[in-house]
């Protein structure tokens, strides 16, 4: 058994990094310690690790979205199903979400501490919420989404704008594939390869990046406690229960009649049979890691191999009604907390944001955390807020996370019972 920390579990090094955090952050306070180490310097190397990831995850969700749509051999009318599916699903996840924040606004109980730690953090001097709010013309709004170039989006880290772009792109190259222009074959080969090739580099690079994570969590950490002390973590509960009662309202009620109302099979046998995927999700804390289990899963409920491969393999990048789900609450919680209360299309901009940036980078460990800057930045909130959130929430993430991950995968099984059923009564099972 290996005892490095480096050979840990990301999710035990980072509740370990919150731990040391919390530690360094009570015994050196603001001033030196350890010999001369400061827990301000500590913050800034932790914002410095977050930035890089949020510019590092906008290129990332572009040839992941790009290569999730060219390698994905499906037909206009399946896809369409599927897309229709995903849809629903992911329209519950966010209904049951806003429901919540919008009825039970968990967000109020920190009103005012939020506000005295991006002060003592060295935040803007101007009352939150003044000169920061998006525009209320949702016209406006929505023609802030659209680029002037095709740079801007990856400058200014517009996600929505970056997957559309991937979107219209991928499509054009599936639509061109094969043909024959003014006689001469279209070779696609090597573009193709291109974007495949990128991705990976991508995800390596990330993969590489997100170890560095757990040093971003203790000196965030560190430098909030340090500032503000434990008095703050207290509320972290009242969050903590929204989400996962979102999630279990979503993953343990929605799924389980669906699966039974409009595949067939009953709750005891969507949760039993996919019990082995569901803890796996959960222990590996990826969906993507999981699928060959959720395919194994799949076919023991009797749904079709084509069915079980497109909506866990080519559509999972498309099933993450959990994270999508938590952005959403999350972002809305602290929007909350400053009292940054968001008018329904303001909302409906954080969902977008969520939905977009969770398709692209599907699989990556801890991906909630790693697209919280960008989902967050959506919603409007300053540069001080966003750089607030990670140590706010770092505390309980490594669980919420496991969470996550095992509504993913039990989205990845509902999708494919759903399309199964719908190929099925439409005369195509294949």
């Amino acid at each position: 058994m290996r005892l490095s920390p480096f050979h840990w579990p990301l999710s035990v090094q980072v509740f370990v990094a919150m731990i040391l955090g919390i530690a360094l952050g009570e015994f050196g306070r603001t001033q030196p310690y350890l010999g001369g180490l400061v827990n301000n310097t500590l913050g800034q190397i932790g914002m410095m690790i977050i930035r890089f990831l949020k510019a590092l995850a906008v290129p990332l969700i572009l040839f992941g979205v790009l290569d999730a749509i060219i390698s994905s051999p499906v037909t206009a009318k399946i896809a369409g199903r599927l897309a229709i599916i995903c849809l629903i699903n992911v329209t519950v996840a966010f209904g049951i979400g806003l429901t919540l924040m919008n009825t039970l606004r968990p967000g109020d109980a920190w009103r005012g501490h939020t506000e005295e730690l991006i002060e003592k953090l060295g935040g803007p001097q101007t009352p939150l919420g003044q000169g920061l709010k998006p525009t209320l013309d949702p016209l406006q709004s929505l023609s802030g989404l659209i680029p002037n170039d095709l740079l801007e989006p990856f400058l200014h880290n517009n996600v929505i704008a970056v997957v559309l772009l991937a979107i219209l792109f991928g499509a054009a190259i599936r639509s061109i594939r094969g043909r024959t222009i003014d006689g001469v074959p279209v070779h696609l080969d090597a573009i193709e390869q291109a974007i495949r090739g990128l991705y990976q580099i991508f995800a390596r690079v990330l993969t590489w990046s997100v170890r560095i994570v757990p040093l971003a969590v203790l000196g965030l950490v560190a430098h909030a406690v340090a500032k503000l002390g434990l008095s703050l973590f207290q509320d972290l509960i009242s969050y903590g229960g929204i989400v996962l009662l979102g999630l279990s309202l979503h993953g343990l009620i929605y799924y389980p009649f669906m699966a039974f109302f409009a595949g067939g099979i009953t709750p005891r046998h969507y949760l039993g049979q996919g019990a082995d995927a569901l803890l796996t999700g959960m222990a590996t804390n990826s969906s993507l890691a999981t699928v060959p289990i959720t395919l194994r899963c799949l076919q023991r409920m009797g749904v079709s191999d084509t069915s079980a491969r497109l909506a866990a393999c080519a559509g999972t990048n498309f099933n993450n009604d959990g994270v999508t789900l938590y952005e959403a609450i999350t972002a809305l919680f602290l929007a909350q907390a400053i009292g940054f209360d968001l008018t329904p299309f303001e909302q409906l901009i954080v969902v977008l944001s969520s939905l977009m940036a969770s398709i692209g980078i599907a699989g990556v460990p801890e991906a909630g955390l790693i697209i919280l800057p960008l989902v967050l930045g959506s919603a409007g909130l300053p540069d001080a807020v966003v750089a607030a959130a990670i140590p706010l929430i770092a505390p309980i993430d490594w669980i919420l996370a496991r969470c996550r991950s095992a509504v993913n995968v039990l989205s990845d099984m509902l999708v494919a019972i759903l399309l199964d059923a719908w190929n099925q009564r439409a005369g195509q099972r294949q």
